[in-house]
């Protein structure tokens, strides 16, 4: 028998086979190695088309994880709190009674700061000794102005009438100086002569000569004051040597800021000694000159517990252009107490005025943080101050921005100060950087992916 022969036996199991094939499918590739063969190219078409299938899913959610975009990191910022500066105390004295006006600083101290800022003491009129003879120069110069500071003005020819007013106010024991009969003296050095060392017989000689009489001048006096609302004030002879010419400290204050604005009478009270023919050398009462920023203005004295100083002052205190002081002290003990009060009034109001530290360089204020655990701080770049006065408010406000790159160094906004009119800033800038998520992070990840 052939192997290409089978026995009647094998055919009629075929045979059987064949007719169950239905009942058993496949049952016909256990016996043809044909269809065994395309069977398993199926099988094999099936399973390459099937991996593929998986590579190319696998390949596209890799290649879209790889390069999905991603949330910002989240920021978190607060301005830092700066606590209001201890509140400074303005000293005034203790006794008599005083008040002081400050201009240039209203937008610190006040809207009425450069009106009356501060007082101690009662507003009645008190004695004001030789500051009436600031009052007899306005009057004066009213009536017979001068065109500047410069301007000597008509001369003055003294007679013997005007001679004997030196031994008349000697006998006083007020102040006095040389006036020869004969002698001439323009209108601005009589003035400087009067209000420098404070000449009582010059401020009668020369009010007289202005007015013709004491009773002319004095009429002229009443008329001033009323005309520049001096209601507290009265004057009844032009020296200052009776006690009843008197004024209150409100009064003062306007009138040493009518004395400022005059440019003659603030060019002489500011001088401290002059020398001319007749009186000669002369030295100004006001010993406070040039101390403290003092330029001015005039000092009185009927004795113990009645001195006193109308005073200006040009105040540096940090703030840009100085600050202009009119004080007033009335009735003090002493010229020294006089002069030690006013230069610790001074003092106290200029140490008011302070740089207060609002930042130093690196404090943070905030953080970036990511998903994937990268972080970087938000940090000050640079030390910041601000100027203020006594316990003024200070309020901080931060701004950030988006950054670009978040790299150590980038900035990434500001902080901004404000206290009264002044304002401060700093940058703000990012300390580390922040690293990009890994491929295996976005590969484990793809919930928190396409969120950018």
């Amino acid at each position: 028998m052939t192997t290409d022969q089978h026995s009647p036996d094998e055919l009629s199991r075929f045979a059987e086979l064949m007719r169950n094939e239905e009942e058993f499918p496949g049952i016909a590739d256990r016996i043809d190695p044909a269809v065994r063969r395309r069977r398993r190219r199926r099988a094999l078409i099936i399973t390459i088309v099937v991996i593929a299938l998986i590579l190319c899913a696998v390949g596209g959610y890799t290649g879209w994880a790889l390069s999905a975009p991603v949330a910002a990191p989240a920021a978190v910022s607060a301005a830092p709190h700066v606590a209001a500066p201890a509140a400074a105390t303005v000293s005034l004295p203790s006794s008599g009674a005083s008040a002081i006006s400050v201009s240039g600083a209203d937008a610190y101290l006040g809207p009425t700061a450069s009106g009356i800022w501060a007082t101690s003491g009662s507003n009645d009129p008190r004695p004001i000794a030789s500051i009436s003879k600031l009052i007899t120069a306005l009057v004066i110069l009213d009536a017979h102005p001068l065109a500047d500071a410069s301007d000597p003005g008509p001369t003055i020819t003294f007679d013997k009438a005007d001679h004997d007013l030196y031994d008349k106010y000697y006998v006083m024991g007020a102040t006095i100086a040389a006036m020869p009969t004969g002698s001439t003296m323009s209108l601005h050095d009589a003035l400087a002569t009067m209000l420098i060392p404070s000449a009582s017989n010059y401020a009668e000689a020369v009010s007289t000569w202005a007015f013709g009489s004491q009773g002319a001048f004095l009429g002229a006096a009443r008329a001033w004051l009323a005309a520049n609302g001096l209601s507290g004030t009265t004057i009844v002879e032009p020296t200052g040597i009776s006690s009843r010419n008197t004024s209150t400290p409100t009064d003062l204050i306007a009138l040493g800021k009518l004395a400022l604005a005059h440019p003659a009478i603030a060019q002489i009270v500011a001088t401290p000694s002059l020398t001319l023919p007749g009186p000669g050398a002369m030295h100004n009462t006001n010993g406070l000159l040039g101390t403290d920023g003092i330029t001015g203005l005039k000092t009185g004295n009927l004795g113990e517990n009645s001195y006193n100083l109308l005073y200006s002052a040009s105040l540096e205190v940090g703030a840009g252009e100085p600050l202009t002081v009119v004080g007033v002290v009335l009735g003090g003990a002493t010229r020294e107490t006089v002069n030690a009060d006013v230069v610790r009034t001074l003092d106290s109001v200029r140490s008011g005025f302070h740089e207060v530290p609002v930042v130093a360089q690196g404090l943070e204020v905030g953080s970036y943080s990511t998903p994937w655990g990268s972080t970087a701080r938000i940090v000050v770049a640079e030390d910041a101050s601000i100027f203020t006065w006594s316990d003024t408010p200070i309020t901080v406000a931060i701004q950030t921005t988006t950054p670009k790159l978040y790299e150590d160094g980038e900035q990434v906004g500001t902080l901004t100060w404000t206290a009264g009119p002044q304002t401060a800033t700093a940058r703000l800038e990012i300390d580390g950087d922040i690293s990009p998520p890994t491929e295996w992070w976005r590969l484990t990840h793809p919930s928190e992916l396409g969120a950018g």
